[in-house]
């Protein structure tokens, strides 16, 4: 295991699962097949794929008091994650999240945040010496802004390197964005931190562009199967990703960044990261749900391997 600290702070979200032919319209009821329920939240599935690909994890978060939130935490203390952030809180559900997937492997969420809300910048201030004391922070947008924003300055202030994968899409202020080193939208997070829709190279260079301006060192726009746009400093370049048959795309993004922060602290340069990361998410593709699908770190060098990189 790699002796660099991440934090990963985020959400913990109870999946519920069911296939259809295509999404519904409005107003519309279709019939669902291969209901199932999983663990997710983008949180817990970002600290689950860069524990299992051998980072070095804690995970501040909070799970209701009921039994699928008790559960969940053992699950994740099983993939050698350190839990004792992880708070239990009374009289509250563990937070859901609905999704439905269609026959090409895309899906539609929609969460209801639950005991995501107690993960407030009073409860992470208990913390404040771990987030201090780590190498990287990792951060997404289904637990409260002000949280988020509390963290990026504090780890800002002491050199702890702040990543943040801007998912769901919202609005950041530019006091936010100043404080972050690495971003990670994907094409439509990108439209609407800047207002640029990413059609082609030029777009998603025009779009790092405008976050640099806004002090964020290094911009990863990941597009698909087209691979992200990654840009350092002003200087971006397409590192393309991997043709694979998916089964879901669930998680597929944040085993993307679990990989990528963990190459990244292992001391991999940027576009190697990507690499990996792009490989730990088309392996995630090819089997269903989000933290079930992510891959061992021995199952990414094999696939790397068998690319030839």
């Amino acid at each position: 295991m790699n002796l660099n600290k991440l934090i990963v702070i985020g959400s913990v979200n109870i999946d519920h699962i069911l296939n259809v032919n295509e999404f519904p319209k409005p107003g519309e009821t279709l019939k669902g097949s291969n209901y199932k329920i999983s663990y997710g939240g983008k949180g817990a599935n970002q600290a689950v794929a860069a524990g299992r690909l051998g980072a070095n994890v804690q995970f501040i978060a909070a799970v209701g008091d009921d039994d699928l939130g008790k559960k969940f935490k053992q699950q994740l203390e099983s993939d050698h994650i350190d839990t004792h952030t992880v708070a239990v809180v009374e009289s509250k559900n563990t937070g859901v999240a609905l999704i439905l997937v269609n026959k090409q492997g895309e899906n539609q969420i929609a969460i209801h945040e639950g005991a995501n809300s107690a993960v407030t910048p009073e409860y992470v201030g208990q913390f404040e010496d771990d987030i201090i004391k780590a190498n990287a922070v990792l951060m997404q947008l289904e637990t409260p802004l002000q949280t988020i924003e509390h963290v990026a300055k504090l780890a800002k202030q002491n050199n702890t390197k702040v990543i943040l994968n801007p998912a769901p899409a919202q609005s950041l202020s530019d006091d936010l964005l100043k404080h972050i080193d690495i971003i990670t939208p994907n094409e439509t997070e990108a439209e609407y931190l800047t207002g640029i829709k990413i059609v082609t190279e030029q777009d998603a260079q025009k779009a790092s562009a405008f976050l640099h301006n806004k002090g964020i060192n290094t911009v990863i726009i990941t597009l698909g199967s087209k691979g992200a746009w990654v840009s350092y400093c002003g200087k971006g370049e397409i590192v393309s990703g991997f043709h694979v048959k998916a089964v879901d795309t669930i998680g597929a993004g944040d085993t993307f960044n679990g990989m990528l922060v963990t190459a990244l602290l292992e001391g991999k340069v940027l576009n190697q990261a990507v690499r990996y990361a792009h490989a730990a998410a088309a392996l995630s593709v090819t089997k269903a749900g989000a933290q079930t699908s992510v891959p061992t770190r021995n199952e990414v060098e094999d696939f790397i391997k068998l690319q030839g990189l």
